[in-house]
């Protein structure tokens, strides 16, 4: 009788599983590669990878130019010279803005009315130019002077313009002040202070900040805070509005 057989269940060779990486364009796609260990075993190619798509980016729009500042302005009630100078920055503070409108104005620079139009831009500038040129021809004229370009001479030439203006103060009060402030020396600048923490460093022989400055600039003298006679005027009209006088001016200001 012949031995029962044994019957074996064939074994299936298993499928190795590998992935392959395809890569499309910098990108990596994962794919999966089936390779078979018998001659029969079918292959999956992978799918083609999709075509590469290019963004386009909304053009930049160019920046808007800052417009600019009106050649006019319409006084309202409650107006100061003081205030519409500094609400539109006009170079040379409320002085210079008189000196642009004084036919408007008249005598009075504290007396405006309402519906008065003033020249506040271009037109501002234009005027103050002209009134620096022609005072400053005249007063050549009349004076004849010269001056040293020294300490000696920026006091001299800056207490005759005073004097035009109306700014009190003396020879022997601007030098006292000068001498303590900068040593004479009208590039000097302080950096180390609260006043130069904030950005607006004391400068020139007087060590006035620039906002102090433009605003008690006295029209026919130089726009530059290091200008000797500038920044001289300018502290001695800042000094005259708060204490009277740069003569009362006896330490840091």
């Amino acid at each position: 009788m012949p031995g029962l057989g044994k019957h074996r269940r064939p074994k299936q060779r298993p499928i190795a599983r590998k992935l392959a990486f395809a890569g499309t364009g910098g990108a990596a796609l994962a794919l999966p590669l089936i390779s078979a260990t018998t001659a029969g075993a079918a292959v999956t190619q992978p799918a083609s990878a999709p075509a590469a798509t290019t963004a386009t980016l909304p053009a930049v729009k160019p920046a808007v130019e800052k417009a600019a500042a009106p050649l006019t302005y319409s006084v309202t009630v409650g107006d100061t010279l003081s205030k519409i100078a500094v609400d539109h920055s006009v170079s040379g503070g409320w002085q210079a803005l008189y000196e642009a409108n004084r036919n408007a104005i008249g005598t009075n620079p504290s007396i405006i009315r309402p519906g008065l139009k003033l020249s506040i831009g271009a037109a501002a500038k234009a005027a103050v130019a002209k009134a620096t040129a022609t005072k400053a021809t005249t007063a050549a004229a009349k004076t004849g002077t010269t001056y040293a370009n020294n300490l000696d001479g920026w006091i001299r030439q800056s207490l005759d313009i005073m004097a035009q203006r109306g700014i009190p103060g003396s020879y022997n009060g601007i030098h006292r002040n000068v001498m303590r402030e900068s040593s004479g020396n009208p590039l000097a600048i302080n950096n180390w202070d609260s006043n130069a923490a904030a950005g607006i460093p004391s400068k020139g022989l007087l060590q006035v900040i620039d906002p102090t400055f433009r605003a008690y600039h006295v029209p026919g003298t130089s726009m530059d805070s290091y200008d000797p006679v500038a920044n001289i005027t300018a502290a001695c009209n800042y000094a005259a509005a708060r204490y009277g006088s740069i003569d009362n001016v006896n330490g840091p200001y």
